[in-house]
């Protein structure tokens, strides 16, 4: 199905090779930082069987609350589809997501969201910032913030991956003055980085020798000029060489064909398979993004072919966290920047609506089988359990055991992890 989206906003509209296709079998035990440890069997089931992770599903471009979360059939607002039961009696969601309502009773429904922004940019950056948009300024996304509070100090690997159908492996610029340690890599198609094997033109012995001249160059610099700066400039490179050590971890053909079937063939069922697989994996963050949930035109029409994918994608994903007995040190976020207009328009689509609309989570602190905060019956407005982006992001940290009141030290500067004028939402915190 072809749409035209009239949206014609920036959000709509060359990344260098930042893991080296150099890597020695051996010769990676002089690694800075003692990141080498990490990858002994014993560390690494400590530390999967510790560790607290987040995984957002980013429903970009905004998906309607009304065909997913807070259906209101019926009503001149609802549109076509109806709502139907969970497995928790009482609650409700679209008829388009079938498979997610027999997971109900693991999830916790917010349906009182309201961010008072319906711009893409400046709404995308309040809930990925928790924070308004200040000129000048340029606040760590969710992932970098949740990275620096959750990854141990030597984890081996990225501690924050964002799964998308372009990704091939660089780093993103999300983590801002957190350093590029806590950006993002980006990853898609279910396969490894690209260039993270050894080329056939270098040998092992030669790869070895080559690490190690790097090696001591970067500690001679180091101590003479130690900067956060040059300290992840080196542990980028040693980082690359344990992605290409250990780069069946990001390999999803690894995993059994009859769970691919189960997610579903398409993109997003083979990013969900291989989001699962990072988190048994220990990595501490991981995003799935769905993308364009921009439907000034057609919205039903679209939403019944894009929430096919994400019900059948997002239900085996938490029924299949839940199964492992990963749930409780592991939480689910599914977000937009926004929702949808409860008006339709002329062209049959919803326009942006950051008022009254929902997100989802599960797993860690996060009450299971509830809903919090309530629209009206047309869904034009929150009456009860209104919050926003701020709470929200307070309460993802909270939910995986982050003190939001605490501080990052920034070059001798405290910098509040969250923002200090708001709170977590206490109701919904176990």
């Amino acid at each position: 199905m072809s749409l035209r989206y009239p949206c014609q906003s920036f959000e709509h509209s060359v990344a260098r090779r930042n893991f080296l296709g150099t890597m020695a079998a051996t010769g990676a035990g002089a690694i800075v930082g003692g990141l080498g440890a990490f990858t002994q069997p014993v560390l690494a089931d400590q530390l999967k069987s510790d560790q607290k992770r987040i995984v957002i599903w980013d429903m970009h471009g905004g998906l309607s609350q009304l065909e997913s979360w807070d259906p209101k059939p019926g009503t001149d607002t609802g549109g076509p589809f109806l709502s139907i039961p969970t497995s928790v009696p009482g609650i409700h969601i679209s008829e388009l997501m079938p498979l997610t309502a027999q997971q109900m009773h693991h999830l916790c429904l917010v349906r009182g969201v309201n961010i008072e922004e319906n711009d893409h940019g400046i709404a995308r950056y309040k809930m990925m910032t928790g924070r308004e948009q200040i000129p000048g300024a340029n606040e760590p996304r969710i992932g970098a913030v949740a990275a620096r509070t959750l990854m141990p100090r030597d984890y081996a690997l990225p501690g924050h991956i964002v799964i998308s159908p372009g990704g091939g492996g660089g780093r993103s610029d999300d983590a801002s003055y957190l350093g590029p340690r806590y950006a993002s890599v980006q990853l898609g198609g279910g396969k490894p980085p690209e260039n993270s094997t050894l080329p056939d033109s270098i040998t092992v012995e030669s790869d070895v020798a080559r690490q190690e001249i790097r090696r001591r160059m970067n500690e001679r610099f180091l101590r003479r000029r130690r900067t956060s700066i040059a300290e992840a400039y080196g542990h980028s490179y040693e980082q690359a060489l344990q992605m290409m050590r250990q780069r069946d971890v990001f390999d999803v053909t690894k995993e059994p064909a009859t769970d691919h079937e189960r997610y579903g063939t398409h993109d997003l069922g083979r990013n969900a398979l291989l989001a699962r697989r990072l988190l048994e994996h220990g990595t501490p963050v991981v995003k799935v993004t769905h993308s364009n949930y921009d439907t000034h035109h057609e919205n039903f029409n679209f939403h019944i072919e894009q929430l096919a994918e994400v019900d059948r994608a997002f239900s085996c994903f938490v029924e299949d966290l839940a199964v492992r007995g990963m749930l409780d040190s592991t939480l689910i976020v599914v977000l937009s920047e926004f929702g949808r207009t409860p008006r339709v328009n002329n062209r049959y689509g919803r326009d942006h609506w950051g008022k009254a609309w929902s997100i989802v989570m599960a797993g860690c602190r996060i009450p299971r089988g509830v809903t919090y905060g309530k629209t009206n019956d047309r869904g034009t407005e929150v009456i009860d359990g209104e919050v926003d982006h701020a709470n929200l992001f307070h309460t993802y940290l909270a939910a995986a055991g982050v003190d939001t009141t605490g501080t990052f030290n920034i070059e001798g500067r405290e910098v509040p992890i969250a923002d200090p004028a708001s709170e977590p939402i206490h109701a919904i915190l176990g």
